[in-house]
């Protein structure tokens, strides 16, 4: 009898599993019938084992396990490390655990989820635990950012798209060339070829410049060269929508999202403090949309500066550029004697540089300065602005040469 026994209840343990492995996880609404169904089965098994006698008890801890939830006791000993997968079940990462020696079953750990209502909470990546753990400590530790394992790569704001391939290439040992190669169809990466359409009538390449999103991102092992652009792409894609930037430069700028877009990179490569992005980006718009500079040009210097670094050349401070360096006609970045925005982006700017671009402080600044070793800004709206700002430049070392004359 007892055999016949063992045999329903193999049957039923494997069922149970089956349908958790398939990922269906536990819903909270089904609980209730299907604990029924074991308490029916646990009492008919109590009721046949009364009939055998005393020497059933063996017996019956046999056929308990297969109505109890096996679960450890205890908080665990040891380290292992699990992965949790975009996309992961409570049933996956219940399987995951298991399978490396954590829970003492997958329908322990899922009980534990559902009974936490911080579990939907758990993020993708890995994590140090504990062997032999209990279920419910198992869901804490996946829940404290403390035990998350981040072996990522960090991309800072304003570095230019060929210093990224740099810092991937030593990263994942990925040839620089594939990085570059991968970078000539933005589009193929995940770029929406709307984001190329531009107000303005400037004609320019679809550069990979901007969409590179600065952020510390976790590499997969295995991940190509197209495959980690193609995550920085869709970090920018998430950013810009949870800002609606494509919806305030359209409707509140009255530009094309890629100028907004271009704006924000300028503004991050000429601000040293993220205070002063949205400051940076007023005196852009009033220079290049307004009347209130001599013309509608730029004339900065971080845009030739990012056309030396294209060619491998290092950057020059202000007040080293040449007039011919800033007037070069073969420099398609420059900004002196040249109207409108630059034809690409020359950064990939952070968060507050896009906020910035899209939310612009009022104001009829057209210069900008930075004015202390601090990188504190100065602004102004006229000649005489521009002089004492350059005076205070002066008197604070940022600026020497002939221009403190």
């Amino acid at each position: 009898m007892i055999d016949d026994l063992d045999l329903v209840f193999d049957e039923s343990e494997r069922g149970e599993k089956g349908r958790h492995r398939r990922g269906a996880v536990a819903k909270r609404n089904g609980k209730s019938r299907g604990r029924g169904k074991t308490i029916f089965a646990l009492l008919m098994a109590l009721v046949l084992l009364g009939g055998i006698g005393g020497g059933a008890y063996v017996g019956f801890d046999r056929i308990r396990n297969h109505f109890v939830t096996p679960d450890y006791d205890g908080p665990g000993s040891g380290e292992a490390l699990v992965e949790v997968k975009n996309g992961d079940t409570l049933t996956d990462i219940g399987d995951s655990l298991y399978d490396v020696g954590v829970v003492k079953s997958t329908k322990a750990f899922i009980e534990a989820a559902e009974a936490n209502s911080r579990s939907k909470n758990i993020q993708v990546g890995r994590y140090k635990v504990r062997k032999q753990m209990k279920a419910a400590d198992a869901v804490t530790m996946l829940l404290d950012p403390k035990n998350r394992v981040v072996s990522g790569v960090t991309i800072p704001e304003g570095t230019i798209s060929l210093a990224i391939y740099d810092i991937l290439s030593k990263q994942t040992k990925i040839p620089v060339a594939d990085f570059k190669a991968a970078a000539k169809d933005p589009v193929k990466l995940g770029v929406p070829a709307y984001w190329f359409t531009r107000g303005d009538g400037k004609k320019g390449p679809k550069s990979i410049e901007g969409f590179l999103f600065p952020a510390t991102y976790e590499i997969p092992p295995k991940a190509t060269a197209e495959q980690i652009l193609s995550m920085m792409v869709d970090q920018f894609l998430t950013v810009t929508k949870e800002l609606n930037f494509v919806e305030k430069a359209q409707q509140e700028r009255k530009i094309s999202p890629y100028e907004a877009l271009i704006t924000a990179s300028i503004a991050q490569a000429e601000s040293v403090n993220h205070v002063d992005m949205p400051k940076v980006a007023r005196v852009i718009y009033n220079r290049v949309y307004t009347d209130k500079y001599h013309c509608k040009c730029l004339e900065i210097d971080s845009a030739i500066n990012y056309w030396k670094r294209l060619q491998g050349k290092a950057p020059k401070d202000s007040d080293v550029l040449t007039q011919a360096e800033l007037n070069d006609p073969k420099n398609p970045y420059r900004t002196h004697g040249a109207d409108g925005l630059t034809i690409t982006p020359i950064s990939n700017p952070g968060e507050e540089a896009l906020k910035g671009a899209v939310n612009p402080p009022a104001g009829d600044w057209i210069y900008f300065m930075t004015i202390d070793q601090k990188g504190t800004m100065g602004y102004g709206s006229n000649d005489a602005d521009f002089r004492k700002l350059q005076k205070q430049m002066c008197d604070n070392g940022v600026l020497s040469g002939t221009n403190c004359g």
